[in-house]
């Protein structure tokens, strides 16, 4: 695959890759919190012979830079934005996972004429409760006392059970992967996960298919909350997954794969 492209957005780099250029459609893929753009190699080589795939190392993660002390999901919904421009795509497919999601929700509330279709892997388009709110705060006191181990103690919750045995591989490459981020990127993360808006009139009223998928077995996001959201929107597809928790994507590759592709194919119908 291609070594990172850069851009300078706002007086600082932003990683991104560029593959399969000159097919018709277009796939943006965002990963989720202290993640990059690595989490999607697997999807992008499989993609790239069909379509054109955009990975991104959203501001803070990966070799992106930190920007500031909080990265909105509003200022990284403009940071993609610039990717697209420098990478010359009008409209596209975005998906995103987790926080990934609320960067593509505020980008579809900013842009929805940039959007053939939109993806939640999951994720959701309320904004944070108080006690919510309360947590993210105090994970950046943690996280500045520890930064390593919180890391690691934050990511195999993110799996099933039986993920935690199967996937003793994969995890370990994640939470190294997730090492790689640096403190004040992860708080500025979780101030501007805290302070996003409610985005449920996005679901209501974007015209472009909307892609769900969920796991029964995440503990961060619940079956009902999840199925309450895809209600909300005109167009909505759904894939529930029996063995997935919070990481499906992962966990089981091989039914979320083809069913993006799936998905990016009735997109440009």
């Amino acid at each position: 695959m291609e070594q990172h492209k850069t851009i300078v957005f706002e007086e600082h780099t932003l990683h991104y890759r560029d593959e399969g250029r000159g097919h018709e459609q277009t796939l943006v893929l965002l990963h989720g919190y202290l993640q990059n753009l690595d989490i999607w190699s697997s999807y992008v080589l499989s993609y790239m012979r069909t379509m054109h795939v955009i990975t991104i190392d959203l501001p803070g993660h990966g070799y992106s830079e930190c920007f500031g002390e909080v990265h909105s999901m509003d200022f990284m919904a403009r940071a993609v934005m610039a990717v697209l421009d420098d990478a010359g795509v009008e409209q596209c497919v975005m998906i995103g996972h987790s926080m990934g999601g609320y960067v593509a929700l505020a980008f579809a509330d900013l842009f929805p004429h940039r959007l053939r279709g939109l993806g939640l892997l999951h994720s959701h388009a309320l904004a944070d409760t108080e006690s919510i709110i309360e947590r993210r705060m105090a994970t950046c006191d943690q996280v500045m006392q520890n930064r390593a181990s919180y890391i690691v103690s934050f990511i195999p919750p993110l799996f099933t059970v039986k993920s935690r045995v199967a996937l003793t591989v994969e995890i370990k490459d994640l939470q190294d992967q997730c090492l790689e981020t640096k403190a004040e990127s992860i708080i500025a993360a979780q101030r501007g996960m805290a302070a996003r808006p409610s985005r449920l009139h996005v679901l209501q009223q974007l015209e472009v298919p909307v892609l769900f998928i969920y796991g029964k077995q995440d503990p961060r996001l619940p079956v009902e909350l999840a199925l309450s959201q895809a209600m909300e929107a005109r167009h909505a597809e759904i894939l529930l997954l029996e063995n997935a928790a919070h990481m499906s994507h992962i966990e089981e590759r091989d039914y979320v794969r083809p069913r993006i592709q799936n998905f990016v194919n009735t997109c440009y119908l």
